[in-house]
């Protein structure tokens, strides 16, 4: 920074003081901006805990259209909503929703305008708070805005809800955001009062701190033209004198110091060149030992990736191999349960590999292991997995895919390989695959999962090959 000492102190004081300021400031505005977030909190959620069991599910499990919106039951049930609402004035509204899988849908609403939300409703916003609501009581931690305005909102299961229904309420946010507002200007007060009591001071400091750096300036300004042996004799009483006597005694050793200087100068250029020489030295014997480690990294890293290859690459068809396969599918299994998403797992075979190994040489099979693996790899997507299984039997895994997804995968790739013309030493060859395909929901053993597909295979190659068979489970999240 190109400024004067004179600025760099006063800069530096009153940065100080604005900071120390500014930190305080900021920690009150913190704690009182959490403290009134925590009151509101609370006041929500012993509402929604009283609000919850007055309403019951199995009274209002029925109302799913604007069609319900004259049944006694729903008609009841606002009445009841619309009282409690008025009865707190800091409640802007009071609903009931409904969860139905992953999508959430209105089926009471407090709202006495023509933007009430009607039975069915979906309600598209996906707020974690609102989502925990119906399994337990659950508050917004921050001010959430949508079609209706901007709330802070608070969440409970109904009565007889088993997961399905809760009871919703927006409490207004205008109070709030006028509180924020009074803290942030309050701040701001004492921020711009902290800043002019450190201009003042910090303004003081500098004036009293240049005095004898001005002094201890000419004094420098007259040694260079040659008077070395120059005094200064102000007393400021403070550790500036000790830096004044340092320079009264730099002054009177500088002319001994100086003759001094020209012969360790002699003796210093002599050193420095045979130092360059020992240091070009020792660089080139540096430089080579780099090489050589460097090359041996290289060496080390490229057969340590061959290996990698080794072991998780089919040499032939260049795909995974069954341990990689294996490896992969458990983790998507762990996945899986995480995110409550299946998955699909197609076990491939070609049909009548053996004689075309028989009628065309173990060479014409190798191609078109290759060919069909090409084909296969081109036809699904990146998070999918494709491995060679054995021999000519391939597996696919479909992540976050469902039995149906999947029958359209396999379908489209079973097309693509029969379809497609083969080619191997001037012949053409014609080839079909037969696939099995199972699903994977959460709680089936992984070996039954694959033994599943595979038994799906040999269903389609029992039916008469170039097929896809479909494995279904006779219970959720078992395969039989």
């Amino acid at each position: 920074m190109n400024l004067p000492i004179r600025n760099k102190l006063f800069l530096s004081h009153l940065l100080l003081v604005v900071f120390i300021a500014g930190t305080i400031g900021v920690y009150f505005y913190i704690s009182a901006s959490q403290s009134l977030l925590l009151r509101l909190q609370e006041r929500l959620q012993a509402s929604a805990a009283l609000i919850g069991p007055m309403i019951d599910a199995d009274e209002i499990r029925h109302l799913r259209g604007i069609e319900d919106t004259s049944r006694p039951d729903y008609i009841n049930n606002l009445a009841k909503l619309r009282t409690l609402r008025r009865m707190n004035p800091d409640i802007a509204y009071l609903y009931v929703m409904r969860q139905e899988g992953e999508k959430v849908y209105f089926v009471l609403d407090s709202d006495e305008t023509k933007d009430q939300a009607l039975p069915g409703h979906e309600y598209k916003h996906r707020i974690p708070s609102l989502l925990q609501g119906f399994t337990a009581m659950a508050v917004d931690d921050k001010i959430i805005r949508d079609e209706w305005g901007s709330f802070l909102s608070g969440y409970a299961p109904i009565r007889n809800s088993q997961g399905e229904f809760l009871v919703g309420i927006d409490m207004r946010a205008d109070e709030v955001t006028d509180k924020y507002r009074h803290l942030r200007i309050s701040g701001l007060v004492s921020l711009l009062a902290a800043g002019g009591l450190a201009f003042v001071l910090s303004r003081f400091l500098a004036d009293r701190f240049m005095v004898p750096i001005d002094l201890t300036i000419s004094r420098c300004a007259r040694i260079t033209g040659g008077h070395l042996d120059e005094q200064i004799s102000l007393r400021t009483n403070d550790e500036f004198d000790r830096l004044l006597g340092a320079f009264n005694t730099m002054s009177a050793t500088l002319a001994a110091a100086e003759e001094k200087k020209r012969q360790v100068m002699a003796s210093l250029r002599q050193a420095r060149d045979e130092l360059e020489i020992r240091v070009r030295q020792r660089t080139n014997d540096l430089k080579e030992v780099n090489d050589k480690l460097t090359r041996e990294i290289a060496e080390r890293l490229a057969a340590q990736k061959a290996l990698q290859e080794v072991a998780t690459i089919d040499p032939l068809t260049r795909l995974y191999n069954r341990r990689s396969f294996l490896e992969q599918i458990e983790h998507e299994a762990i996945r899986s349960r995480r995110n409550r998403r299946p998955f699909a797992v197609v076990m491939v075979d070609i049909d009548h590999f053996k004689n075309i190994n028989d009628d065309f040489g173990h060479a014409a099979g190798d191609s078109i292991l290759m060919e069909t693996a090409l084909r296969m790899k081109g036809m699904l997507r990146g998070q999918d997995m494709i491995a060679r299984w054995g021999g000519e039997e391939f597996v696919i895994l479909l992540v976050d895919t469902d039995l149906d997804g999947g029958a359209i995968v396999a379908e489209k790739i079973r097309r693509r390989i029969a379809d497609g013309i083969y080619y191997f030493a001037g012949e053409t060859l014609w080839v079909t695959a037969s696939f099995g395909l199972a699903e994977y929901q959460g709680e089936t053993n992984l070996e039954e999962l694959i033994k599943a597909a595979d038994t799906a295979l040999y269903r389609a190659k029992e039916r008469g090959r170039d097929r896809v068979e479909i494995h279904r489970a006779q219970q959720p999240g078992s395969l039989s």
